[in-house]
């Protein structure tokens, strides 16, 4: 019996690396979704079919969600709807592949816990979970890693969105690999704290308090960049952030940062549509896609 499940990518809004140290991290679906197939082998081996994924080894994420063990199935694993001409856009493929696969072979009754599990190994122990919770429950959600806590928050009124993809792939697993060298510091503090704000003005629902808050958040971010190395504003991200700035408009670097896609805010699409217009030279494209309220879901069974 052919059962097939998907789950949808993700955007970090706010709460990218502090999110490590127990700040809270806005995160939302969006729906572009991983699909995950599973079907009766007809020689009783582990056939894995990977249409869009960008994985070096198709079988790594049977191999983490199944714990090594290979079950007897036909397997299609498809990510197409995360790339943009054949390169990653950096909105979490392989988090919402694991949990589509999870729920796709009934390996748990808690697909959340069972996909953090197996996403973590297949990151090296690296990552918060912030990806895999979103690709789970869906929507607009507050993230806390200590204690796996999932909070609904309801999309602001008058909030306009586009996501920037910066036409570059980078890689979340050097960054984190970069930052954990790293001790703490100043401004590795002064991120947490600007997170924590930046939760409070998402739990609020009020636009012109997030759009305020963004402002401080995107200069600390700036400055622990800096001190960490880590290069997030790099790929185009500081040339859009100033132009935005400028524009009277919200812009920053989504997730690790360092090139895959950015979060262009503002307070009415026509705002957003001249910005993108009048600024082609540093937009390499706009991604479409909108908010997804699911999470993981079964299409067929």
């Amino acid at each position: 019996m052919k059962v097939v499940a998907s789950a949808p990518g993700k955007v970090v809004l706010s709460g990218e690396y502090a999110v490590l140290d127990g700040a809270p991290a806005i995160c939302m679906a969006l729906n572009r979704r991983a699909i995950a197939k599973v079907d009766e082998s007809s020689d009783g081996q582990c056939h894995v079919a990977t249409p869009g994924f960008a994985g070096d080894d198709r079988f790594r994420i049977v191999d983490a969600v199944c714990g090594g063990v290979r079950p007897a199935r036909s397997i299609a694993l498809d990510t197409r709807a995360f790339s943009d001409k054949g390169s990653k856009t950096g909105i979490g493929s392989s988090a919402a592949l694991t949990v589509a696969l999870v729920a796709a072979l009934g390996k748990s009754e808690n697909v959340f816990v069972q996909s953090l599990l197996a996403h973590s190994e297949l990151q090296g122990g690296a990552g918060s979970g912030v990806d895999v919770a979103a690709a789970v429950h869906g929507g607009l959600i507050e993230y806390a890693m200590a204690t796996r806590s999932v909070s609904h928050i309801d999309w602001p009124e008058g909030l306009a969105w586009r996501l920037i993809w910066t036409g570059v792939a980078a890689s979340t697993e050097a960054k984190l690999a970069k930052l954990a060298k790293h001790a703490g510091g100043s401004s590795r503090s002064a991120l947490g704290l600007a997170s924590d704000k930046m939760a409070d003005a998402w739990r609020s629902g009020s636009t012109d308090k997030i759009l305020s808050e963004y402002v401080a958040y995107i200069g600390v971010l700036r400055q622990f960049s800096v001190d960490h190395d880590l290069g997030i504003f790099d790929a185009g991200h500081e040339q859009l952030t100033d132009a935005a700035t400028r524009d009277g408009l919200i812009y920053k670097p989504a997730g690790a940062g360092g090139g895959d896609i950015g979060v262009l805010f503002g307070r009415n699409e026509p705002d957003l549509e001249h910005f993108v217009a009048e600024h082609s030279e540093l937009v390499h494209a706009v991604l479409p896609c909108d908010l997804d309220l699911d999470g993981v879901r079964l299409e067929q069974q």
